[in-house]
């Protein structure tokens, strides 16, 4: 499979220094995409912490965090800032999905950088192999995906499981 940003591309792999904060108590951590397979991520790649449309949109999301988590997927916030102001960010916002702190490679491998200083607010849900399964990378950056879009797009990519199947099943090895 191919390496890209295209739905049904394998998501390029990165390795990301994040933040959460659980019960109140920060928890630093590495973060690495391929790390997580075995269910959906969202990633959310957004331009600044602590920006008004930034703000309502991380927020929106941890305010239907459990409506994700009830479709088994993960959400992981993804910008240029450092893991400090990541930190600052969520304390104040109370946001405890991860904040990531990306570099400008792994933002160019994914196709959203705005210049060479800026990441355009976009959201890619990358399945349990990896795989692109939906995107949107906005040309301009005051408007965002609701929670509710990214759900439903969750629902539609991966219907409830038959009795006895489970949603998420990595293919076997090769």
């Amino acid at each position: 499979m191919v390496t890209g940003t295209d739905i049904g591309d394998l998501a390029p792999d990165f390795t990301l220094p994040g933040i959460r904060i659980e019960d109140g108590t920060p928890v630093a951590a590495e973060y690495r995409l391929s790390a997580a397979r075995g269910r959906p991520i969202v990633l959310a790649f957004y331009p600044l912490d602590a920006s008004k449309v930034c703000t309502e949109q991380l927020c929106s999301y941890q305010d239907q965090l459990k409506g994700f988590e009830n479709l088994g997927a993960e959400v992981w916030g993804i910008s240029l800032q450092g893991v400090e102001s990541h930190e600052e960010f969520a304390r104040a916002q109370g946001i405890t999905f991860p904040l990531l702190a990306a570099d400008v490679a792994t933002a160019k491998s994914f196709g959203v950088m705005l210049g060479s200083l800026a990441i355009r607010r976009s959201v890619f849900i990358i399945d349990a192999e990896g795989v692109i399964r939906w995107k949107h990378v906005a040309m301009l950056g005051l408007t965002y995906r609701s929670a509710e879009t990214i759900r439903e797009q969750l629902r539609l990519l991966f219907p409830e499981p038959e009795v006895g199947q489970t949603r998420f099943a990595l293919a076997p090895p090769e």
